[in-house]
């Protein structure tokens, strides 16, 4: 059996980005973020669906998930993929990336359009699933086109997945460490390196494997 994989922090994907974070997360690593647990993004689920006043039933039908999907995620008794929290998000007919943003962030999209958020990169909360860990970025610029996230690809094998993800649009990803394999539904597959980059239809099932020793780290924007 191969040895359990040590994971590797978000704040250390940023040092592989930008020169100078390490000097900044030395100064935060004693508050490094926690990512986001099941429990606090289901509340967030479940606050959105009552300030809209919607059944476990409506959101499921429109959402195009189960029920139980719906209720389990509200408990925090799962943690949802992608594709499923831009379903939800589309069905509570908000952004996703608020249910992911640090603290009791406001489900409702500001008056005035900025032109420019910043995000500072110890503030931004993250998320754990068995697969994947997400740090979602600028989740507070409203009716964003784009979706920018740096991801640590922790799965290492297809059958870590139960299913495989798709969402409409386009997917851009350059690795920043460690080899990538992606899988696609339809049989093909391609294979990145460090500061190789690909860009796909992210409507076609899709999943990403680490081959190196690491879990591999890439920074990924999505349509």
């Amino acid at each position: 059996m191969p040895r359990p994989l040590k994971k590797t922090t978000a704040n250390k994907v940023l040092e592989a980005i930008l020169p100078g974070a390490r000097a900044a997360n030395a100064k935060a690593q004693a508050a490094d973020a926690v990512p986001a647990g099941k429990l606090e993004v289901g509340a967030k689920i479940r606050k959105a669906r009552k300030e809209r006043g919607l059944t476990l039933q409506q959101v499921a039908a429109s959402s195009g998930l189960a029920v139980s999907t719906v209720s389990k995620a509200e408990r925090g008794q799962i943690a949802l993929s992608y594709e499923k929290v831009l379903q939800l998000g589309r069905a509570l007919d908000i952004d996703m990336t608020r249910l992911f943003m640090s603290g009791d962030a406001p489900a409702e999209v500001p008056v005035a359009h900025p032109t420019v958020v910043k995000d500072r990169f110890e503030d931004v909360q993250r998320y754990e699933t068995d697969q994947y860990e997400y740090s979602v970025l600028c989740g507070a610029f409203p009716d964003k086109k784009m979706q920018p996230l740096v991801a640590i690809i922790n799965a290492r094998e297809a059958r870590d997945f139960s299913e495989t993800i798709r969402h409409p649009g386009q997917e851009f990803v350059m690795v920043l460490s460690g080899r990538v394999r992606i899988l696609f539904e339809n049989g093909e597959t391609i294979e990145l390196g460090k500061h190789e980059a690909a860009y796909f239809d992210s409507g076609v099932g899709h999943v990403y494997v680490s081959l190196s020793k690491q879990p591999a780290q890439v920074v990924s924007v999505c349509s």
